[in-house]
């Protein structure tokens, strides 16, 4: 994670999403998603770090699910500020309106996996989920790498 997330290292992440995938098909209980949204970056944001590394995982789980990424849809319209010494409360604030879903039509009766490499608070895949289940007959998985505690 360190390497995907400090070190410019893209293909980590690809391989993380592999492994991830791997375990997933493996799981009885696993429902296959119609599509992986990753969490977007601010394009701010993707300018200055080149890269999105939640959409590298995506794009590591689509190539073993054979499940398309959509990366354009749902796009993050404010550059908040960072959330590293926000509270759960102040995340929530921070993203509440952070997010926006652009063509709804394409989503309709979706079952879509949203992916993120880590979950703090979940305030910012909260955030993303309730822009996408706005959308009549949506249905949302959520799936990250790792974790906080």
């Amino acid at each position: 994670m360190h390497q995907l997330k400090y070190n410019k290292r893209q293909e980590a992440g690809f391989r993380m999403g592999q492994l991830y995938a791997y375990v997933l098909n493996a799981d009885d209980d696993w429902k296959m998603p119609d599509l992986i949204i990753p969490v977007p970056l601010h394009p701010a944001k993707l300018r200055k770090r080149g890269y999105n590394q939640s959409e590298s995982i995506a794009k590591g789980m689509s190539f073993v699910l054979n499940i398309p990424v959509v990366s354009d849809n749902l796009i993050r319209i404010e550059n908040t500020e960072t959330q590293t010494r926000k509270s759960r409360f102040g995340r929530y604030e921070n993203l509440k309106n952070a997010f926006k879903c652009l063509d709804k039509n394409s989503l309709m009766n979706k079952h879509i996996l949203l992916i993120d490499d880590v979950m703090t608070t979940g305030a910012t895949l909260e955030a993303c989920a309730t822009e996408l289940l706005s959308i009549d007959g949506t249905v949302i998985s959520v799936s990250t790498i790792a974790f906080t505690e």
